[in-house]
């Protein structure tokens, strides 16, 4: 039998600073009763920009009442009708410019030939990483990702009961390794939250969302947009598969990162766990999921390659802001640490 941690007290923190006046009306409902006033957003969500602050908060506030919630909100918000409309609102905004800007192959092969080849002159966050940059950028890219890494594969769940057949086996068999293979204690998001507590970081579960910019929130809203409609399934499966190819060679380059940095081995062991796991996963995902998926529904295609193009457009988004912040010697965080 496998050692097992002492379970942790379940610590809710509160909800964030408001960034404009769509998630200031949300916070400003949520510490209320349920079943009351309704958020007064109508005119300035349609003037917020898609991708901005105000937006992507108040989303990122209405998706997380899935997850872990905030404290002192009250649960009934969860499944409150109101506020679904007001979330739908958000929605639509947001998917709809993902559908202006992300979309460029109708294709699933064709979205991910790109992502299947390692650039020789590759000149992302990891390869920066790796190759020059300090410990307080390093620490800041692990505060970023952790609005996505301490929620681990959460999002990409709710994909399961909508697949059928040896798709459905398949996922289940790769989220099955990201939730530890049966093991608490190798939970890939507990594996994050020891990476962060060696590099003095704190680990609890949305510690960093004040400081995190919209960037980083599209990129977990994304997810969680996808995972929760049924219509969007076929997206859902393109961006998981983005996330599998692309994990394994950016682990190895964040591993030794990690360890020209002098971090310690728990910092490093995340990486170099998911370095050969993922390198399987992304064979088993592109085979056992996409594959398969399409033969029972080809008509998702379209949107297996819109996942997948999604996923680049805001992960390029994101680098583009990190690298453009650290190059110039700034923080990339919007409160620094």
């Amino acid at each position: 039998m496998s050692e097992t941690r002492p379970a942790k007290a379940a610590r809710l923190t509160p909800l964030p600073t408001a960034r404009g006046e769509v998630s200031g009306a949300l916070v400003d409902v949520l510490v209320r009763e349920p079943g009351g006033a309704t958020p007064p957003v109508g005119r300035s969500l349609r003037e917020a920009d898609p991708y901005g602050e105000d937006l992507q908060l108040a989303l990122y506030m209405c998706y997380e009442l899935h997850y872990q919630s905030f404290s002192g909100v009250d649960d009934g918000w969860e499944w409150d009708p109101d506020l679904l409309r007001v979330r739908q609102a958000l929605e639509r905004r947001f998917l709809d410019a993902l559908r202006s800007d992300a979309t460029t192959h109708d294709d699933p092969d064709a979205a991910l030939a790109g992502l299947l080849v390692e650039p020789a002159d590759g000149a992302g966050v990891s390869h920066y990483l790796r190759d020059e940059g300090e410990l307080w950028q390093l620490r800041e890219y692990i505060a970023h990702r952790s609005l996505y890494q301490l929620k681990e594969a959460d999002p990409h769940v709710w994909v399961i009961p909508r697949l059928r057949g040896r798709a459905k086996a398949a996922m289940a068999a790769v989220e099955y390794d990201e939730f530890g293979a049966g093991r608490g204690e190798r939970v890939h998001a507990e594996l994050f939250a020891d990476l962060m507590t060696d590099l003095a970081l704190d680990p609890t579960y949305n510690h960093y969302l004040d400081a995190t910019s919209a960037r980083m929130l599209t990129v977990v809203n994304m997810m969680s947009l996808l995972g929760l409609h049924r219509a969007l399934r076929g997206a859902l499966v393109g961006h998981f598969a983005t996330v599998e190819i692309t994990s394994s060679p950016a682990s190895d380059r964040l591993a030794q990162a990690l360890r020209r940095l002098g971090a310690g081995e728990a910092a490093v062991f995340f990486y170099t766990e998911h370095v050969e796991a993922d390198a399987v996963h992304e064979q088993v995902v592109r085979h056992g999921v996409i594959d398969e998926l399409l033969k029972r529904e080809p008509g998702l295609a379209a949107d297996v390659a819109f996942g997948v193009d999604a996923s680049v457009l805001l992960e390029d988004r994101l680098a583009e802001e990190l690298l453009g912040a650290w190059r110039e010697g700034r923080s990339s965080l919007r409160v620094p640490l």
